[in-house]
């Protein structure tokens, strides 16, 4: 029980607990950040893709410019996952 109210063990395991608190909330923004950034993406490519490419073709029938054909929308999955949110 005397070796529980060693100042040094409290110290040490104060700091331990820190520094898993702020790696928990490291961890977390990491992956929200991911999980926004993947959103960001996924709307760009599904609602203002479409829009810039119109855009695009406009200007080139001005300039009397020859275009190739729209690129499709390949989704690259990294995770593995099959099921598909749209």
């Amino acid at each position: 029980m005397r070796s529980l109210l060693n100042p040094h063990w409290w110290t040490l395991a104060f700091t331990s607990l820190v520094q898993l608190v702020l790696f928990v909330r490291w961890l977390y923004r990491r992956v929200r950040n991911d999980e926004i950034t993947r959103a960001f993406v996924h709307d760009m490519a599904t609602n203002h893709l479409p829009h810039i490419y119109e855009r695009l073709d406009r200007l080139c029938d001005q300039q009397g410019v020859d275009r190739t054909p729209l690129p499709p929308i390949r989704w690259l999955d990294l995770n593995g996952r099959r099921d598909r949110d749209s």
